[in-house]
């Protein structure tokens, strides 16, 4: 197991050292948001129109993307670029044509990680599909905006003794229970 996903890490890094149009990144997206829904596949431009349409309450079409995808249109304009942004859950910047010559590994040494690691987690994900709770959390993780520092401050809780499951009952909602809490004013009434 451990050499499949050093294997996958390795694909994955090679991955985002490769330049990519707009459109590649659009379809790029397409696909890890349909993993991310539990589709186990990518969603169609069809399903992400609609799914834009629905969950943003903004027009946009099917056709539109395609265009976006096929190259037709490469560049979007600032409303576009922040719906599909919005939708995505990425930075707006994500969303243009890396210049020839582009690779990840030019960018800040710190970002670079956090990408790997992002990158890492939603392989993680996809390979947890079975066990809902541990997939969620692995998605919630990729969403932070800084994943890195929340698997450091994992790392310093489970070498903490018993603060594992101090913390989880803590966090754990109480299931509802029909006995008044002491003093509750709504329960008195």
């Amino acid at each position: 197991m451990f050499f499949e996903l050093d294997l996958t890490l390795q694909y994955a890094m090679y991955i985002l050292l490769i330049a990519m149009t707009l459109g590649e990144k659009v379809r790029s997206l397409r696909t890890v948001e349909g993993d991310l829904r539990g589709l186990g596949r990518e969603m169609s431009q069809l399903e992400v129109a609609r799914a834009i349409q629905r969950e943003l309450g903004a027009a946009f079409s099917q056709s539109y993307l395609s265009q976006i995808e096929s190259g037709a249109r490469p560049h979007l304009t600032h409303h576009t670029r922040a719906l599909l942004a919005r939708f995505f859950k990425v930075h707006p910047g994500y969303l243009v044509s890396d210049p020839p010559g582009f690779h990840r590994h030019l960018t800040s040494e710190l970002r670079g990680v956090e990408d790997q690691l992002d990158e890492w987690l939603r392989t993680g994900a996809d390979q947890f599909g079975g066990d809902a709770e541990l997939r969620d959390a692995l998605v919630r993780l990729v969403r932070h905006p800084d994943s890195r520092k929340c698997l450091v401050l994992l790392g310093t809780i489970v070498d903490t003794p018993e603060l594992v499951d101090r913390l989880l009952d803590a966090l754990t909602p109480a299931p509802p229970s029909s006995t008044p809490p002491p003093g509750d004013p709504e329960w008195l009434q």
